[in-house]
């Protein structure tokens, strides 16, 4: 990079000419990296719309016969430090930065299935159900997440499913399963999870059934997805054998809490466990206490015994083993007390556990409630109510006040106003008419409306985001993995120690046996990191959940981390920090009428869909003006357009476009300074020879802009950075309107991304905010990419890392201030987790920790770690 300081001029050169400006500044000069870049003498063929402005994408092509130069440098960009002044040419038209890499055609072809898995008991589960399932031969990839109660499974053989399904219920677990349109995905509820590691053994167990093609458990919603070739006995039979039980259910009624059936059993071994307590300071047999500590033993103890079967199975060292073992391991050494104690307090903290993560479930459950499940249908005269599934593109439904809009569509009837906040988090209801595009979920107000379909029930946005979130909480943050790799090293060597610990003391004459075993077994206990494992999806579920009633998607824990971390905001400026909505406020024509020369600059606008041409030909619809006859419409990126026009060859453009022809636009630099420190952006309408006259047009800032910058200062980020297309003079206008602190000016839209990388490279932790459609480039270079307007356009919900739903930036200061608090409660999980497992350690030695102590310091502190991680449902 290369900077310069510049105190008396700044010449500003283009391919034809040059111009020099007088203004004082210290611009910084920053070339772009090298990239691969297409010439052909200096200009390009361009494929697609004329534009009057040079943030437009166009399509274009420099390239001839698949040959192209490689490392030729870009364009220069500018950036200014806000009240600084400048001006700068492009010396190229146009550049590449797209890479388009070659689909290999030796990878090999692998099936997709997901599963929802239920009986999981913590992250451990998981672990269990990936192991068994990875043995199964055609099987290249297992994922099971815990939070979410999912797993994704990856196949090279058909036929997998059954098997998979099979494997999952051996582990002990249950699955879910619901038949979707054109992927034959079928969603089951699974009950009887009680973390993360059960779907990971019933993803493990399902794995092996050939029959099975996909499976995913996800934990936190209590669903699996498979793709299967059984039938749905079998996969409820299979996720039975796993120790789970499995159910269908539909796409719509997924609703359903998971029943609590372990509770009454716990109670039970509870009542004998304390029956059995107090009886041994009564006149009460030993005999009879030791049956009431066995019963509590057999009752409390059955499904984690099961499951630790199948996870011994999968060769699985999950917490049902270890609890399992040091269980039966009292009992053998005559501790009945302490095995019972064991049992009952484990069975107590996975009820507790269950109860609480159930809450976190509700913030994805809530969203599918929204959208209502039947639809009042038109048909000619007739109004009939059916499910939404029933309903198609293009059919009538009619909405009344009131009531929840049931599917996307276009309102060709009636007006109204409609509250959004179900999917864009704004409060303030939104008026409504003809015209206007309405979403599933949100609430008709006031007046009946009649809307045309546009997207069925399962491509609606409220749909989408359901689906995105879900996937959302199944990508592991590089905290969890480092914590689930932690987990996977310190669970077998701490139990191997506590085999040492069993054998070795005793036999060198150190102790009794039974002593040594005590200590072995409560060592077993200390060993089930459950605690450390759900220290980080569950906060990060809640804080997903939490974000997606507020109107911000956050697609995955990585990304969730990283908006905690961000220290620089780089906004796109059109349609970002403004409206986007942007209006002629001058006309000033040099030669002939002002009707003459908007009628040019109309033809030359016609057909492009930018901003500004809209702008253009929207004011000569409303002055009346009609469209000449034209042709050779051309694009000319990063300057305007061109179009001819009864034989002559008009342009319409910024002032650099002049520039290159050589003209001279001494006769009005003096009002094209006026205008663009006004903060207008300049359209000259001229030919060659000529300019004609010059159209102002201005873009009003969001009335949330200045307020959502402020708080973004205050909750932490150091630096807002502008990036625009626009000349400087409407650039530097904004910036101090805004409150920015810094601003990148005249950047084509390759530019954006040399921008962002200049960001990085001074030590920035990059966001980049813009629209998801013109900004992707710069999107995908940022550290974070965040797009708004998510709910109007699925191109933002696919590009962007995160998604403001609504159209402004209200939502963004809650967004890193939820991250952020989520970044401190993982942190605050983790150290507890490992500081409680030190201390009982360092207490299993001198003999201090007692069986019960152990469970208890382990149950414990996993309810401690998922009450602290909900009270990210409650952030505001």
């Amino acid at each position: 990079m290369a900077e310069e300081e510049i105190t008396k001029s700044k010449i500003c050169c283009s391919d034809n000419g040059c111009s020099e400006t007088k203004e004082v500044t210290i611009p910084l000069t920053l070339e772009n990296p090298k990239k691969d870049s297409c010439y052909k003498d200096g200009s390009c063929e361009i494929n697609g719309t004329t534009s009057a402005e040079k943030e437009e994408v166009v399509q274009s092509s420099c390239c001839k016969d698949d040959q192209c130069p490689n490392n030729e440098k870009g364009p220069d960009i500018q950036e200014y430090e806000v009240m600084k002044t400048s001006t700068c040419c492009s010396d190229k038209e146009c550049y590449s930065t797209e890479e388009n890499p070659q689909p290999s055609t030796t990878a090999k072809s692998l099936e997709k299935l997901e599963y929802q898995v239920k009986g999981m008991d913590c992250p451990s589960c998981a672990v269990t159900i990936e192991k068994s399932l990875s043995k199964i031969e055609g099987i290249e990839n297992v994922k099971v997440n815990y939070s979410a109660g999912k797993m994704q499974v990856e196949t090279s053989l058909p036929s997998l499913g059954d098997k998979i399904e099979k494997q999952v219920e051996k582990l002990g677990f249950q699955t879910e399963i619901n038949q979707r349109k054109n992927n034959n995905v079928q969603i089951f509820k699974v009950e009887g999870m009680d973390c993360g590691a059960c779907a990971a053994t019933i993803e493990k167990h399902l794995r092996k059934n050939p029959a099975v093609k996909e499976v995913s458990v996800n934990f936190s919603t209590g669903k699996m997805q498979i793709i299967h070739e059984s039938n749905n006995n079998e996969i409820i039979k299979e996720v039975e054998r796993a120790g789970f039980k499995a159910s269908p259910t539909l796409k719509n009624n997924s609703t359903e809490k998971e029943s609590n059936k372990g509770a009454p059993l716990t109670t039970i071994s509870g009542l004998l466990l304390a029956f059995g307590f107090f009886g041994s300071y009564a006149d009460v047999s030993p005999m009879l206490i030791t049956l009431l500590y066995a019963a509590t033993i057999v009752i409390g103890g059955y499904k984690p015994a099961r499951s630790a079967f199948y996870a011994i199975k999968s060769l699985s060292l999950d917490m049902n083993v270890l609890m399992s073992v040091a269980a039966i391991g009292a009992a053998l050494i005559g501790e009945w007390f302490e095995g019972a104690t064991v049992v009952w307090l484990f069975a107590l903290g996975n009820t507790l556990q269950n109860k609480s993560i159930e809450r976190t479930r509700e913030s994805i459950r809530s969203l599918m409630d929204l959208a209502p499940s039947e639809a009042l249908m038109k048909l000619g005269d007739q109004l009939i109510r059916k499910p939404v599934e029933e309903i198609s593109v293009d059919d009538i439904i009619i909405v009344k006040p009131g009531e929840k809009i049931p599917l996307d569509g276009d309102i060709i009837a009636g007006v109204s106003s409609v509250n959004q906040a179900p999917i864009t988090g704004e409060s303030i209801p939104v008026d409504k008419e003809v015209g206007d595009s309405v979403f599933a979920g949100t609430v008709n107000e006031s007046g009946s409306l009649e809307v045309k379909v546009t997207k069925l029930v399962e491509d609606t946005a409220i749909a989408k985001i359901i689906h995105l979130v879900e996937e959302a909480q199944e990508k592991k943050a590089p905290t969890q993995a480092f914590v689930d790799r932690f987990a996977s090293v310190y669970t077998p060597i701490v139990f191997a120690l506590a085999l040492l610990i069993m054998i070795v003391p005793p036999l060198l004459g150190f102790g009794t046996w039974a002593e040594w075993a005590y200590k072995g077994l409560a060592l077993l206990v200390v060993a089930c990191p459950c605690a450390l494992v759900i220290s980080t999806p569950v906060a990060i579920v809640s804080a997903i959940g939490n974000a997606a009633k507020n109107g911000v998607l956050i697609k995955g824990g990585t990304f969730l981390e990283k908006a905690g971390a961000i220290n620089a905001i780089a906004f796109d400026k059109t349609g970002t920090l403004t409206e986007g909505k942007p209006r002629v406020s001058q006309i000033i024509p040099l030669k002939g009428s002002e009707n003459e020369l908007l009628a040019i600059a109309r033809t030359i606008e016609e057909h492009s869909n930018h901003p500004i041409a809209k702008a253009i030909t929207a004011y000569a619809d409303e002055k009346d003006i009609q469209v000449m006859k034209g042709d050779s419409f051309r694009a000319i990126v990063g300057k305007g357009a061109q179009a001819t026009i009864n034989g002559t060859e008009y342009f319409a453009g910024n002032p650099k476009l002049y520039y290159d022809f050589n003209l001279s636009l001494t006769g009005i630099e003096e009002e094209i300074k006026r205008l663009q420190q006004e903060g207008n952006t300049l359209v000259l309408v001229g030919t060659r020879s000529e300019v004609l006259g010059v159209i102002a047009v201005s873009d009003a800032i969001r009335n949330i802009t200045v307020k959502a910058i402020e708080k973004l200062k205050q909750v932490g980020v150091k630096e807002m950075v502008m990036l625009t297309g626009d000349n400087e003079g409407t650039a530097k206008k904004i910036a101090s309107q805004t409150g920015v602190d810094r601003y990148f000016a005249e950047l084509l839209p390759e530019d954006k991304v040399t921008a962002v990388q200049k960001l990085q490279q001074e030590g920035k932790r990059v966001a980049m905010v813009g629209d998801g459609i013109n900004d992707a480039p710069a999107l995908a270079t940022a550290d974070l990419g965040i797009a708004m307007g998510g709910a109007g356009t699925d191109t933002a919900m696919e590009t962007a890392d995160i998604v403001l739903m609504a159209d402004n930036l209200e939502k963004l200061p809650h967004t890193i201030r939820l991250s952020r608090k989520a970044l401190t409660i993982i942190k605050q999980n983790v150290w507890f987790s490992l500081l409680t497992k030190f201390i009982a350690l360092l207490l299993i030695f001198p003999g201090y920790l007692t069986l019960w102590m152990a469970v208890l310091s382990d149950t414990g502190a996993a309810l401690i770690v998922i009450l602290n991680s909900m009270r990210l449902l409650r952030q505001k």
